[in-house]
């Protein structure tokens, strides 16, 4: 490899907005994020399926499951 073109890996704090915060390495040393794990829907569980005509509903009769609320 060629020396002194690859840049610096150092710490780095990565800011979620729901607060939450934490250390990983990377190439910058902060990193802002809009969502994380902590609080994405599909992660906490809370996700909801949005059903457009029926779809969902439709797909369930089709496949005899029962429909989750």
């Amino acid at each position: 490899m060629k020396a002194d073109i690859h840049p610096k890996y150092v710490n780095a704090t990565v800011h979620c907005a729901c607060g939450f915060t934490w250390e990983t390495r990377s190439t910058k040393p902060e990193i802002r994020l809009e969502i994380c794990s902590g609080c994405h829907p599909f992660f906490t569980g809370k996700q909801k399926l949005v059903d457009t005509a029926g779809r969902v509903e439709r797909f369930n009769r089709k496949y005899g499951r029962k429909a989750e609320a």
